[in-house]
Formats: C-alpha cells, structure tokens, sequence
C-alpha cells in the first residue's frame, strides 16, 4: 500500500517541554509492574509448583483483576484526579504483592495464591494513561501532541524490553522471587514519586475547560468497544509467547535465553514504534490499523513453527515489529472517538484489555504446554489475532471518527480540549 508520510515535530523537541521530565522519570520506573508482573508470577508459581498450568492460572488471575478494576480507576482519575487514585493504589499493590510472593515461596495452596492475586492485579498503577493525560494539559493543542502520543507507545514499549529482561535476570540466577519483589520496590517508589509532581497533574478543571459536559463511559462507544476487542488479541501475543519462550528454552536447557527471546519481541516493538512515531502518515488510522494487524496475525501464525532459537528469534523480532503500530493506531483512534472527560478512561479499557488477553493467553498457553507438545503454547497468539482481525474486519466502520457532543459554558459552545493521545 502506497503511503506518504511527511515531518513532524521530533522527539527533541518534545523532550525539552519545559518541566516534562518530572512525571516521566518516575512514571518509567512505575510503569515496570505491567512488563514484569505476569512473566514474575510465572516463574515464581512454576518454580514452587512445577506446572505451567498453575503458573498460568495463577497469572491470570492477576490479569483478570487489573483488566476489570483499570477503568474505574480511569474513571476516578478522570473525576477526582491521579494523586487521590495512585497513592492508595500504590501501597495496596506493594502489599499485595509482596504477600503473594510469601504464599507462593511458602507452598501455599493454589487458592491462597488466587485470592492474593486479585489484589494485586486490581491495584497495578495505570501509569501510562496517566502521563498521556499530562502531556495532553500540557501541550494544549500543540503539534507536539501526535509526537507525544508515538513517544508514549516508545515508552510502553520499551518497558516490555527491560521489565521482562529484568524480570527473567532476578528469577533465575538471584532468586524466584526477586522478580516480583523488585517489581514490588519499583511500583512503590515510583508511583509516590510520580504522585508527588502535582505541578503537572491535570486537574478536572483542565479536563473539562472549565465548562460543564456529560459525563459518558468510554465503553459506550462503539469504536472503544471494538478497539478493546484488537487490543486482546494483542495481549495473547504478550501472554502466549512469555509462557511458551518460558517452557521451549527450559527444554533446551538455556533458562536464561527465555529473557534475551523476550527481549528481540519486544525490542523489534520498540524499533518499529520509533519508526512510526518519527513520520506523520497521511492514510487514514482506521485503514493502517487494518493492515498492521493483518500482518501481526499473519507472523504471530508462524510461531509454531519454530523450532530453533535462531528461528524463534527472528519470527519474535517480526511479531514485535507489526505489534507496536497497530498499538500506536488504536491509541491514535482514541482522541477522534472519545471525548476529552473520559479518555483517560478509555486508555485504560485498552491497558486492561491487553492485560485480559494476556491472562488468558497465559492459561490456556499453559495448559497447552503442560497437556501436549513443547510449543504448542505459541497456537494462543495465532488463535488471537486472527479472531481479533476477524471482528476488526467486520466492525472496522465503527472506528470512524463522529463528533462530540458540544460543551456549553455561558451561553458559548466549546470543543472539549484534547486531554491525552
């Protein structure tokens, strides 16, 4: 498909926005427990357990909790603002998770580990819909905002090269448990960190621009609902590969090789992700969102076949590499579908429905492993992103841009401000 792409404003520029690197710095390191939390479980539960099943159940769980409690906790940041949503979340997630890691280490039974997972799950900080949320106040309306919004993909991104790679490091040669509770240390000291820089945390009257507006869910929107449908077939590719790379390389005997596989997906996600932050394209969002995700379902249907590290290796980098655009679209598609009041809503149904695909993906991915042959795991993304391209093929009008209703502030109408992308 022909495109044409043409300058944008660079990510330079966009990192010297006068006071940006206060929430981005501790908004990094508080964003780790979402790339660390599943792979951390995993090796932790299989580890005491000796089941992938158990590990996957037991991931899942967390999974299921973080996709259903992510909105609302959008919503109460959207209402009463991020400080008063993250500063209990963070302590409860720390809590939570180092009790997990105490049941688990214990030889707890498997229930126990599923009630502590509940709480851990629900409280992971919604970092990244947040710091959208501040560049949005910030930037106005400022061309910097499409830049912002592809640097803030980046940086999802590059958070699933290092949590995983660090994640595996700690788990296997410190201790099964270091994952999480570092995953734990980071949550804490970071979410406090990011909470403390009130200068930059967008307040309900920058939101809203002072008027009054009707306050919608973003799940009422039809094109939300069929964005969340894409976004779970892209978390079975995140939870069925971090189970399967997890078994193939302990049948090798190569433990250890499970972060670097790791790693090559998501670095090829991160590399494409620049490339796509870097140009302004001119086709339409809706159609490049068609087309990337054809090719992710097409390469994540050739995992099974591999049967080598090399190979492996090189189908992950090109996985990873159809991954970030189709993330960066569906974000994109947000700011024409959702108004302004509930988008930090609407990123978060995104963030928990890659996490609900994610959880199931590492169940199914684990029983798969434990009940058939080594790598039939690597079926679960395939199964994923065709099903999700299916209902993205059918539902793709629903992703056209409609107006928003008009706010109305002494007698005048207004646009509702951008709030994030």
């Amino acid at each position: 498909m022909a495109s044409t792409v043409t300058s944008r404003p660079g990510y330079g520029q966009l990192l010297r926005t006068r006071g940006a690197w206060t929430f981005l710095l501790p908004g990094f390191a508080a964003r780790q427990p979402f790339a660390m939390l599943t792979i951390s479980i995993v090796l932790l539960v299989q580890h005491t357990t000796g089941s992938y099943g158990a590990a996957g159940a037991a991931a899942a769980v967390t999974g299921v909790s973080m996709a259903l409690f992510a909105p609302y906790s959008g919503r109460l940041a959207d209402r009463y603002g991020q400080r008063t949503v993250l500063l209990p979340g963070v302590l409860v997630h720390t809590l939570s998770g180092l009790t997990f890691t105490a049941l688990a280490l214990g030889h707890a039974p498997l229930w126990a580990l599923f009630v502590a997972a509940v709480p851990t799950g629900a409280s992971v900080p919604q970092i990244g819909p947040m710091v959208r949320a501040r560049w949005g106040v910030k930037l106005q309306d400022s061309p910097l905002l499409s830049t912002a919004a592809a640097f803030e993909s980046v940086t999802d991104e590059l958070t699933f090269v290092f949590g995983p790679l660090l994640a595996t490091a700690l788990c296997t040669a410190v201790n099964p448990a270091a994952g999480l509770v570092t995953e734990a240390a980071l949550t804490l000291i970071g979410g406090l960190l990011f909470a403390a820089q009130k200068s930059t945390q967008p307040t309900v009257a920058a939101l809203i621009g002072h008027a009054r507006v009707e306050r919608v869910s973003a799940l009422s929107i039809p094109g939300v609902r069929v964005l969340i449908v894409t976004f779970l077939g892209i978390g079975s590719v995140f939870g069925g590969m971090q189970v399967s790379l997890a078994s193939f390389t302990e049948s090798i005997g190569e433990p250890g090789l499970n972060g670097v596989l790791y790693g090559t997906f998501a670095a090829g996600n991160m590399l494409s992700g620049l490339v796509c932050g870097a140009v302004a394209w001119k086709v339409a969002p809706q159609r490049r969102l068609l087309v990337g995700y054809a090719a992710l379902a097409l390469t994540a249907s050739a995992l099974w076949t591999a049967h080598s590290v090399l190979l492996l290796a090189a189908l992950g980098l090109l996985v990873g590499m159809c991954i970030a655009p189709a993330l960066i679209t569906g974000y994109t598609l947000v700011e024409g579908l959702v108004p302004a009041g509930a988008r930090t809503e609407a990123f978060t149904w995104l963030t928990g429905a890659v996490a609900l695909g994610q959880a199931a993906a590492v169940t199914v991915a684990g029983q798969l492993e434990d009940r058939l042959w080594g790598g039939a795991g690597f079926l679960v993304p395939m199964a994923g992103t065709v099903l999700a391209l299916g209902t993205l093929v059918v539902l793709r009008s629903r992703l056209a841009t409609r107006p928003h209703s008009r706010t109305v502030a002494r007698g005048v109408g207004h646009r509702v401000p951008v709030a994030v992308d």
